[in-house]
């Protein structure tokens, strides 16, 4: 009656350490500002959000890479104190971009969803700094 308890629990101790190296991005993926923004992760990806005043920039990283925004959608909105901003990211190169007038100050909460092609939408939420 032991032997299958204890094969039981190495599987799901082998599984759950699996689990864990999947979900590792590996060597050199470290999440760090490539572009002197705010780093989130989500939806397995890295997105980076980077905020000026006239500007707000998002970029995504797919294991470390920047990733494929052909086709890709966004939303933003911001929230400083009681005032609400929204706006639509666009493709704009190697990022998403919105353009207009964005309250950038410490503390300003930002909520991103974000739709890249043939894959779910992703929902990022950041604080500014």
């Amino acid at each position: 009656m032991h032997k299958p308890l204890t094969l039981l629990a190495a599987l799901t101790l082998a599984g759950a350490a699996h689990a864990q190296q999947a979900h590792s991005h590996g060597a050199g993926h470290d999440h760090q500002p490539l572009h002197g923004g705010v780093v989130v992760e989500a939806s397995d990806m890295d997105f980076e959000l980077v905020a000026q005043a006239d500007t707000i920039a998002l970029y995504v990283r797919d294991n470390g890479k920047a990733a494929d925004l052909q086709g890709a959608t966004g939303r933003l909105t911001l929230l400083a104190g009681s005032a609400r901003t929204e706006a639509n990211l666009v493709p704009a190169g190697d990022r998403l971009q919105a353009k207009g007038s964005f309250p950038t100050a410490a503390g300003t909460k930002v909520v991103a969803t974000v739709q890249l092609a043939g894959r779910k939408p992703a929902n990022v939420r950041f604080a500014l700094k």
